[in-house]
């Protein structure tokens, strides 16, 4: 099973540097099903492999000059506090067991997985849906809409910390709508969004077990493969028609999380 983590973590980083978001989302799962990590530390150390794989991806943007660092600042300000927040007090202050009806009990573990599914299926949705308004290239005049930003931002945050995912689904849209960004200048800012509030989130908390150091560079290393290999594709590939491929596949993930979790268990 870890060779088949090893090539999902490479799908990973290739999902990232190919169609700027989504990706990261199937990094708890490979890490619970595939390596078997305890959900709760896998959605810390996804915090990590995610981040740094974002902030490898960010560097062929920067030399583009397809990162807009204004608006990084303000949409990743709110975004770092509430995903440092919820690492730090939110997540270490769910029960272990929060509930029990008859012979079922949901736990910490079942609940953050099941969350993880729903986000899942929300992502999916975002990625399958066809957009009926073209998205121009071209730069348009910058107008901050700072309320919807912050609670854009706070909630991206909040998701990130709870399940480990970049939230890239989220940022992308809100960067194209919200800041009038292109869409290659949004994918570029998201990447360095999604690696500053993961790092700072992942080095935030206070961690219950002691952090395999060895493990998390390795998968690490193998999504940073992946992301320049999606780099690469991405100059031959249009990403966004492949984005709903993308998007089913993540959809049946997230089903069967729900049917394995509730079910299969």
């Amino acid at each position: 099973m870890e060779y088949f983590g090893y090539l999902a973590s490479i799908l990973i980083g290739t999902a990232l540097g190919l169609i700027g978001g989504g990706g990261s989302i199937l990094t708890v799962p490979v890490l619970v099903y595939l390596f078997s990590v305890q959900p709760v530390v896998a959605t810390a150390y996804s915090l990590f492999i995610v981040g740094l794989t974002s902030a490898v991806g960010t560097v062929g943007y920067f030399k583009k000059g397809l990162v807009n660092i204004k608006t990084a600042i303000v949409f990743g300000i709110p975004s770092v506090i509430s995903v440092f927040t919820t690492r730090a007090l939110i997540v270490p202050a769910i029960p272990k067991e929060i509930f029990t009806i008859g012979s079922f009990t949901l736990t910490k573990d079942l609940f953050l997985m099941l969350l993880f599914a729903i986000i899942m299926i929300i992502a999916s949705y975002s990625m399958i849906k066809k957009d009926k308004k073209s998205i121009a290239e071209e730069p348009q005049e910058q107008k901050f809409n700072y309320p919807l930003i912050i609670v854009e931002g706070m909630l991206v945050g909040i998701i990130t910390g709870l399940v480990g995912a970049g939230g890239g689904f989220l940022i992308i849209p809100a960067l194209v709508i919200l800041s009038k960004l292109p869409m290659k200048e949004a994918v570029g800012t998201s990447l360095v969004i999604i690696a500053a509030k993961s790092l700072i989130g992942f080095f935030g908390e206070g961690g219950e077990t002691a952090t395999d150091w060895q493990f998390l560079f390795t998968i690490s290393a193998f999504a940073i493969v992946g992301i320049f290999i999606g780099t690469a594709l991405s100059k031959k590939i249009d990403g966004e028609k492949l984005k709903p491929a993308f998007g089913w596949f993540v959809l049946v993930m997230g089903i069967y999380i729900i049917t394995k979790e509730l079910i299969l268990k």
